[in-house]
């Protein structure tokens, strides 16, 4: 049987949210040192809630930068020179 839709589950419910609570605030602005104790609680500066982009969903392509794919009729990339070595011990 499934689950009525009015019962969220607790996973739904932690999503990002783009405003907070004034505590949530205030917890922010003390970690950015922005709030010191005294201070009135009302008339709070702006606190920016962004999203972090999600890794892993960018653009196919390559992935490293020695796998470029050179495009039909450009030069291929010069080879890097051979590190030298160091002379063997006896």
């Amino acid at each position: 049987m499934s689950m009525d839709r009015s019962l969220k589950s607790k996973a739904s419910l932690s999503r990002h949210r783009n405003v907070l609570t004034r505590t949530e605030r205030i917890k922010r602005l003390r970690d950015e040192e922005r709030f010191k104790d005294g201070m009135t609680p009302v008339g709070l500066p702006k606190v920016a809630n962004r999203k972090a982009p999600v890794a892993g969903k960018g653009k196919k392509g390559p992935a490293k930068e020695g796998e470029a794919a050179a495009a039909p009729g450009a030069p291929a990339p010069a080879a890097a020179p051979a590190a030298k070595s160091a002379p063997a011990k006896k």
